[in-house]
């Protein structure tokens, strides 16, 4: 019994100590005031919206405020369902990664597809170039706010039989 015990206090210890030392998690930058992308440090970052670690950079966004702060998201569909109703919504500095260029875009100009793997199976991924079938950032966002999506099965089997 006391042998348990003494496990159990060695096990709950060595957790304590595990987590103090570890670096905490990025949820949100403050003071960039260039407004500048900010190095997304793959699994330190975390998305703003749902909390989840931030292990690729293939769909993930930011969102820069005007005082500098800046919020990062793994998926574009949680950076669009997070900013609906912040005041600045319409100020903000929006960057996406561009699926073919590899770089950080302004995302308001980015073009979108609708029918991706992405992490949260949203399914938007963001072009720098316009091709067929993409649509553009307002469009994008109506879908997402709308629910209309492929995380929908309606609409993920509408998207996928065309």
């Amino acid at each position: 019994m006391k042998k348990n015990i003494l496990i159990i206090i060695i096990i709950i210890a060595s957790i304590f100590i595990y987590l103090s030392t570890t670096s905490k998690m990025v949820v949100i930058y403050h003071n960039n005031t260039s407004k500048k992308p900010i190095d997304i440090i793959l699994n330190k970052f975390q998305d703003s919206d749902c909390g989840m670690i931030i292990d690729d950079l293939t769909y993930a966004s930011q969102v820069i405020a005007p005082d500098g702060r800046t919020w990062f998201f793994h998926d574009h569909g949680n950076m669009v369902h997070w900013l609906k109703d912040k005041p600045f919504k319409k100020k903000a500095i929006i960057w996406v990664m561009s699926k073919d260029t590899k770089q950080w875009i302004n995302g308001r100009k980015a073009w979108y597809s609708r029918n991706e793997n992405t992490p949260m199976l949203y399914g938007f991924g963001a072009y720098e170039y316009k091709k067929s079938n993409l649509i553009d950032f307002k469009t994008m966002s109506l879908y997402m706010l709308r629910g209309e999506t492929m995380a929908n099965p309606l609409i993920k089997k509408h998207l996928l039989s065309n």
